[in-house]
């Protein structure tokens, strides 16, 4: 199983720079993009509290399970692989 992070989706919709939503959120550009590249381990309910607040998105919004079954095999995990 993979979980898919979609950070760089909500900001895009949002047309908000990584800067300003690690300051608003409180965390370094470089934890922002070790969470929008799919590396982080786990992540903190403050921290995805705090995500959604700003986003003013749910979890769900930034964060999706992919069956490794029916991922692309050509496409990283950490990207998405297969969106049925």
């Amino acid at each position: 199983m993979a979980i898919v992070v979609r950070i760089d989706v909500e900001l895009a919709r949002r047309k908000m720079s990584v800067g300003e939503f690690a300051e608003r959120v409180g965390l370094t550009p470089a934890n922002v993009a070790v969470l929008k590249n799919g590396r982080a381990k786990a992540v903190r309910f403050s921290t995805l509290e705090a995500m959604c607040r700003v986003l003013e998105c749910q979890p769900g919004d930034l964060l999706e399970w992919v069956d490794d079954e029916h991922a692309d095999p050509a496409v990283p995990a950490a990207q998405g692989g297969d969106r049925r």
